[in-house]
């Protein structure tokens, strides 16, 4: 992938993470982004992105509960089968097998959103001291995570 290519998705995966977690206009996206609001407006449209922001609702901690809920579902039918037959079945093992890569990539990925995630929390706790401070700063966390993505 050229160099260009690779420096726009950087930008549209960077927009995405905006326009999801933020509450910003496309304007503003595509000013901290730096490309124009119709290449913005483009990915919005072209990839749904207003879509999943909706089905967007819940948070890490909540899919992590889901799914530890479901694991401990999968072990307690086992244990409700007959002694001797306490075993998962291909089916249950390939289940508990995905469930478990599943939690172990949520509970390791300090991937991008999480830190646009926490970047948009400390700007929001600084805001409430000191407005000025907070603006100053968020050129620098845009900078950071679009160095983060390199």
């Amino acid at each position: 992938m050229s160099e260009f290519k690779k420096a726009r998705e950087q930008k549209k995966e960077l927009a995405k993470l905006l326009f999801l977690h933020e509450a910003l206009t496309q304007k503003e996206i595509a000013a901290r982004v730096g490309v124009s609001e119709v290449t913005l407006s483009k990915w919005v449209n072209a990839e749904q992105w207003e879509s999943y922001r909706v089905s967007i609702t819940m948070t890490k901690e909540e899919q992590l509960r889901n799914l530890y809920r479901q694991l401990a579902e999968i072990n307690s039918a086992i244990l409700l089968k007959e002694e001797g037959k306490r075993f998962a079945g291909k089916a249950e093992a390939d289940t508990i097998t995905r469930l478990t890569n599943a939690i172990e990539k949520m509970e390791g990925d300090t991937g991008i959103s999480n830190i646009v995630a926490i970047s948009k929390k400390f700007l929001s706790w600084v805001r409430k001291f000191d407005l000025a401070k907070a603006q100053e700063i968020a050129p620098l966390f845009d900078a950071f995570i679009k160095d983060s993505m390199k």
